[in-house]
């Protein structure tokens, strides 16, 4: 019996010894999108209408307002995919900020600056001034290119000046990427009317894929934004025909994981007792893990929304809503009206 005991003891050593040598380490990364909620400075720009943003019309000390609002977006950020990589996202697209001086005050936040983010930004033709933009840590990310596509979207042979579609391509760690930022035109009007608008700037993504398939034939783009769709509507079901079960996933194609959350009932904003997921990021074939747990390159390993009790309404007409900053002329001293979404991508040191 002793001996059987000790037979047991040794066997159980050298799995344990075995199993720690064998032992896969892995890098992992975030990746997220962050509408900011009219992030605008306190200045008046005379080539825009930046008037109608909340903050120019409010009364009181905009300027308090303005970094108290900073240093919430800051501490959301910070905090964006940290709980994994002990660090804030390698790289996060943004909506809704007015130039790239908000930006600047944002990436030196208290909470942020740190990281020692980088920021790509253009400004778009948005009448009010909304623009998009990339902020990267360029320990992790190193851009290559860069560049911004207006849409070129009309209606009734009006144009509408709408934000660009950015388009950042650059190495994470050493694998190349490109990561595609967007904020499509509103439901202003009505979802039925203003759906072609979107339409058209799903087919303008569609475009940039195909331009960056001439110098990158199978590559891995992440499209990212505030769609102001939700994953089910036909700009991502019939026009980049994106699918949400990765079996159905063929090269070339576009997964989108927050189709299936949206079918469980979780969302990023709401608005008039609806709720939506209109942020998502989705990405080609080449970074879905395809079931043979083949972590050689980056490979998409959970996407979500980050959607703590903080970044929620607690109580009043917005109640379970995300704590927005601004409401009925005034500053409530919450985050943002939409949630966070984010992605980890990993692979094998």
């Amino acid at each position: 019996m002793r001996s059987i005991i000790v037979f047991l003891m040794f066997a159980f050593v050298v799995f344990s010894t075995h199993s720690q040598q064998n032992q896969k380490k892995y890098k992992i990364r975030t990746i997220g999108f962050y509408n900011l909620e009219n992030l605008f400075d306190t200045k008046n720009d005379p080539k825009k209408n930046d008037e109608a943003s909340p903050i120019m019309e409010m009364k009181g000390d905009k300027e308090e307002v303005y970094w108290d609002k900073i240093h919430k977006l800051g501490e959301v950020i910070s905090q964006l995919g940290e709980e994994k990589t002990h660090t804030s996202p390698a790289i996060l697209g943004v909506a809704e900020v007015e130039n790239k001086k908000v930006l600047e005050d944002l990436v030196k936040s208290e909470k942020l600056k740190k990281k020692r983010y980088d920021i790509i930004h253009f400004d778009s033709p948005d009448k009010r001034g909304i623009d998009v933009g990339l902020l990267y840590q360029p320990r992790y990310f190193k851009p290559i290119h860069f560049e911004a596509f207006n849409p070129n979207i009309y209606d009734q042979n009006r144009k509408i000046y709408t934000r660009d579609i950015l388009l950042v391509s650059g190495y994470l760690d050493d694998e190349l990427i490109h990561v595609i930022v967007n904020h499509w035109p509103s439901r202003r009007g009505g979802e039925a009317k203003s759906r072609p608008l979107r339409e058209k700037a799903a087919y303008k993504v569609k475009q940039i894929i195909e331009k960056i398939k001439e110098s990158d034939p199978n590559p891995k783009v992440l499209i990212m934004g505030d769609f102001n769709d939700d994953p089910i509507n036909s700009s991502f079901k019939t026009v980049l025909e994106t699918k949400s079960k990765k079996k159905n996933v063929k090269e070339g194609d576009i997964y989108n994981p927050y189709e299936d959350m949206f079918r469980r009932g979780f969302n990023t904003l709401g608005y008039r007792d609806n709720i939506n997921l209109f942020d998502q990021i989705m990405f080609t074939s080449p970074l879905l893990e395809n079931g043979k747990k083949d972590f050689s390159n980056y490979k998409m390993f959970k996407s979500g929304i980050f959607n703590k009790r903080f970044l929620t309404q607690k109580n009043g007409r917005f109640k379970g809503y995300p704590f927005r900053s601004f409401s009925y002329g005034r500053y409530t001293g919450g985050y943002s009206d939409h949630y966070p979404v984010y992605m980890y991508l990993i692979k094998e040191d």
